[in-house]
């Protein structure tokens, strides 16, 4: 029996949409399990369970504000909230779960303006779009691990998702008011990464330092699960940077060559700075400067050719590399509790790559959008303009999204408090959640919610 054979839209690319449903999956896997891992071995043993959880919440719950409201408030209609760049900020909130919507054509703005139709059906570019909004609050985890109330975590993911993510979102990549005077970021090093950055720098300091034994001692409790999560990021983001085209093309082929040479030279880099300054190379500095690497190239990956990825993977490595190991010593960085230092690895690193991108973007790499393309110029190649552009990005972000985080926490913590006690703080998972990462006997009393004898778990 031959089952009855039912055309395709003729819009529709079966290439293209596969890539683009490849690559999101790649990107979620960056989260979960990806993340989860990378956290659960980074913490000490007692907060694995908590760090993993973190990371499962954030992503289901940003996947529910995702298809309810989020999605067109970072690429639907502009929402009027006054003249001239109000009018440009966020879109109008609003479903993206109709048939009608999901069955549709995808479309997204251009600089020029254009809303060119891509060659995938609208379901795609939302699930596409959502894995970047969901890892962006899972990085930002990365700075208050030990110590946040899960509760207030569940209250903040939602409310930072819909007023910091979306609005980010919008206004570099939904056609809004950074994006109509020129500012690129080809796939979040702004909208992502130094946002998670700052954000979760503010969050580390209103939530308060990890209990002092905690922050003296904190070494992983399991490396190779570190290993495995760093490699699901490094693979990961051939989807993260490969995917942003939305075609199966040359520019998302240069943008996954470029990823990998930029996270491999960042590794090097970091390991070189590691070993002249200590005369030991570390696995966590290895890992640390693939992260830096990755995110360095995440805003110029389609934008630049090989030369200009491998100097960024080379700043990506050495930069960040000071600002964590000799910056972080002092001021405000060494007095801020920056649990894996997100503010190093993700805020220096984004920004260092979205700055570059004004520097080395070449013309003659070009992202495509159907029919269409358009090429970005950096100041090596007779264009200014654009590094400035991109400075006034990264002070936009910045600000917003510092100002926002503060006042999200302030509120939230009118409700519940934003510290876990200080028994939880003790005794981590098995207080919190009733569980712990490896089967261990239960201390007497603990379950019933009596204080237990102090020990290091």
């Amino acid at each position: 029996m031959v089952a009855n054979y039912v055309p395709a839209p003729t819009f529709l690319s079966p290439g293209d949409t596969a890539w683009q449903l490849t690559a999101a999956t790649l990107v979620g896997l960056m989260s979960i399990p990806g993340l989860a891992v990378l956290y659960g071995g980074l913490v000490k043993k007692k907060w694995a369970v908590n760090s993993a959880l973190m990371v499962f919440y954030a992503f289901s719950m940003v996947l529910i504000v995702w298809v309810l409201w989020g999605y067109k408030m970072g690429f639907g209609q502009p929402l009027q909230l006054g003249p001239g760049i109000l009018s440009r900020i966020v879109g109008i909130p609003g479903p993206a779960l109709s048939s009608k919507m999901l069955e549709g054509r995808a479309s997204v703005p251009l600089l020029n303006g254009g809303m060119p139709g891509l060659h995938m059906p609208m379901s795609s570019l939302v699930y596409f779009q959502f894995v970047f909004a969901a890892i962006t609050p899972v990085l930002l985890a990365g700075s208050v691990l030990g110590r946040m109330n899960f509760k207030a975590w569940m209250l903040f993911v939602p409310i930072w998702a819909t007023l910091v993510y979306s609005v980010n979102a919008f206004m570099l990549w939904g056609g809004g008011w950074l994006a109509s005077l020129g500012v690129v970021d080809f796939s979040g090093g702004y909208v992502i990464h130094v946002a998670a950055g700052i954000s979760g720098f503010v969050a580390a300091a209103v939530v308060g330092p990890r209990l002092t034994k905690d922050r003296n001692s904190f070494n992983p409790n399991n490396l190779l699960a570190v290993v495995t999560g760093a490699g699901l990021l490094w693979l990961g983001w051939n989807g993260f940077n490969g995917g942003d085209p939305y075609f199966a093309n040359m520019d998302a082929s240069a943008a996954v060559l470029n990823t990998n040479v930029a996270a491999a030279t960042a590794l090097v880099a970091w390991l070189a700075m590691d070993m002249m300054a200590y005369n030991k190379a570390s696995l966590l500095g290895a890992v640390n400067g693939m992260v830096a690497g990755l995110v360095a190239i995440t805003p110029a990956a389609g934008y630049v050719n090989g030369t200009g990825a491998l100097l960024i993977g080379l700043a990506a490595g050495v930069i960040p590399w000071l600002t964590m190991n000799k910056l972080g010593k002092v001021g405000i960085f060494k007095k801020v509790d920056d649990t894996l230092g997100v503010i190093h690895t993700h805020y220096f690193a984004g920004a260092v790559g979205g700055l570059m991108t004004g520097l080395l973007a070449d013309p003659h790499i070009m992202e495509y959008i159907g029919k269409t393309g358009f090429s970005v110029t950096g100041l090596f190649y007779g264009n200014p303009k654009q590094f400035f552009l991109q400075l006034l990005g990264l002070i936009v972000i910045t600000v917003y999204d510092g100002v926002m985080t503060f006042i999200i926490l302030k509120l939230i913590s009118l409700v519940v408090p934003l510290r876990s006690s200080e028994a939880d703080l003790s005794h981590g998972d098995i207080r919190i959640h009733g569980e712990m990462v490896y089967e261990e006997p239960i201390p007497i009393g603990l379950m019933g919610g009596e204080e237990v004898k102090e020990q290091d778990i």
